[in-house]
């Protein structure tokens, strides 16, 4: 193990609410070792993210303590580029990750850009780059500042497998400490030595030893033991009960001994444990198909790659019909995305939808989604006609959004929360043509073979674009388009 004996970090009983009566952790301790390479693991919306803003002092507890060893500098790689930062140069992008003017600046933004393996000009607007490319940006902004301790939030989203092989062998050799939140098994097992494990429910906080795969092994043992146990416990407890009954109606001593079994049951039910909630799974669902059209739903003549940041035209031929499924691939930057969405706008040159097609669009920044509505209002948004109520709550239940999730704002939801309401609107909109651009990004690991199993199953047209590579042998693709051949 990396570590040493000396703390880097420790919470002490650290409480704390977002916005009025909103806990997201409570009486939270755990200590953090130097040079040791950490999970953050929980379920979506559990407050990872949050505990992140913690450490970084952009939130503050309202309870306990967090201290930092003396001088300790700290990092994060964020999920995602602030709205407010992508119209920034590559070089205006990296001087607001000082506090202070940093001057000679460019040598410094070559030498991280290697590290990330980025070729990026430094007056190239951060908006201009793909979500893989921005991904590695993210990253280059944080290890630009030499930090005591590297915090990664979803490092792996959007990245390809050359990005992904490149971080882990960076993580695998970094000497300093690193706390990551992912969803990616393969990467963390790769050099994960800990884990933090936070609870959505009782907002309480575990520390295990071990890599990635044997903690969830751990944890799938506890919980079978602990629904065991609870099981006999209550077939005891009821025969106690019954027992009770039919002593209770005698006299005498058995009317006392029917006291003692009450008290008895009563005892057993205080011993059956909270089994772990937040492991639940979205429930297996189907995205319904329009397919009333007869013929293509989809033809592609030509599309446009990036070669060298410059565009160049590329004819192909590609047709799809009812349950066929195309699977799109290349590396970062080469136009997935943007080709993804000019076919969901409709305004790519050489692609043509067939009329009376209804597009269901999967956008892995989630800007096809209304920040400012509620789940509610998000979800309502897409049925046609007479307004559904039973089955909009149906539906959001299936994706674990409970009744006080959907009266919450989208922008106010965890990454993973939104993606979980992308693929419910799906399932309400019923589309003919599914466009889907990294639908595993911030997705709860549980809930990945139940989606590759509704995205098999889909009876409509697809073009998926997916860097998972056990994701997508999950899933029916009839046709692979590698835009790099």
């Amino acid at each position: 193990m990396a570590s040493t004996n000396e703390v880097i970090l420790r919470f002490d009983n650290v409480s704390f609410e977002h916005g009025a009566n909103k806990p997201i952790v409570e009486e939270v301790s755990f200590t953090v070792r130097r040079g040791a390479k950490i999970t953050l693991m929980g379920q979506n919306g559990a407050g990872k993210s949050t505990l992140f803003g913690l450490i970084t002092k952009t939130a503050k507890p309202d309870t306990g303590l967090i201290h930092l060893s003396h001088g300790c500098t700290v990092a994060i790689s964020r999920q995602v580029i602030p709205r407010g930062e992508l119209e920034l140069t590559v070089k205006e992008f990296f001087e607001k990750s000082f506090a202070h003017k940093v001057y000679d600046i460019d040598p410094k933004i070559d030498a991280v850009l290697e590290v990330v393996n980025l070729h990026a000009p430094h007056d190239k607007i951060m908006r201009t780059f793909s979500g893989g490319q921005q991904a590695r940006l993210l990253l280059a902004s944080a290890l630009i500042q030499d930090p005591d301790l590297l915090l990664l939030d979803e490092p792996t989203n959007n990245l390809d497998k050359a990005g992904i092989a490149h971080l882990t062998q960076f993580l695998i050799d970094y000497k300093k400490t690193v706390i990551v939140i992912s969803h990616d098994a393969e990467f963390l097992n790769a050099f994960t030595e800990g884990v933090l494990y936070l609870d959505v429910h009782t907002r309480k906080l575990e520390q295990y030893v071990g890599n990635y795969k044997d903690v969830v092994k751990d944890i799938s043992v506890r919980i079978e033991k602990e629904n065991r146990k609870n099981a006999l416990l209550a077939k005891e407890i009821e025969a106690k009960k019954v027992q009770a009954n039919v002593f209770s109606h005698k006299g005498g001593n058995m009317r006392a001994l029917a006291k003692r079994m009450r008290e008895k049951a009563a005892d057993m039910e205080e011993e059956i444990v909270d089994v772990r909630k937040e492991d639940k799974t979205i429930r297996p669902f189907v995205i319904p198909a329009d397919v009333d059209f007869i013929g293509e739903a989809l033809e592609i003549t030509s599309l446009t790659i990036i070669k060298d940041h410059k565009p160049k035209e590329k004819k192909v031929h590609i047709s799809l019909r009812k349950k066929q499924h195309l699977l799109l691939q290349g590396p970062n930057g080469i136009g997935k995305s943007t080709l993804l969405e000019s076919l969901a706008k409709g305004t790519a040159k050489g692609a043509k939808i067939a009329p009376g097609v209804k597009v269901g669009y999967y956008r892995q920044d989630f800007s096809t989604l209304n920040f400012d509505d509620t789940v509610y209002q998000s979800l309502a948004g897409v049925l046609t006609g007479r307004l559904d109520e039973e089955k909009l709550r149906a539906t959001a239940a299936n994706f674990l959004i409970t009744s006080e999730l959907i009266k919450t704002k989208i922008g106010n939801l965890s990454e993973g929360q939104k993606g979980l309401v992308a693929f419910a609107r799906l399932v309400l909109q019923k589309p003919g043509l599914l466009i889907l651009d990294e639908p595993t990004n911030h997705i709860n690991f549980r809930h990945l073979p139940v989606i590759a199993k509704a995205l098999s199953q889909y009876e409509g047209a697809m073009i998926l674009v997916s860097h998972v590579p056990e994701f997508v042998k999950q899933i029916r693709i009839d046709e692979i388009l590698d835009l790099e051949k």
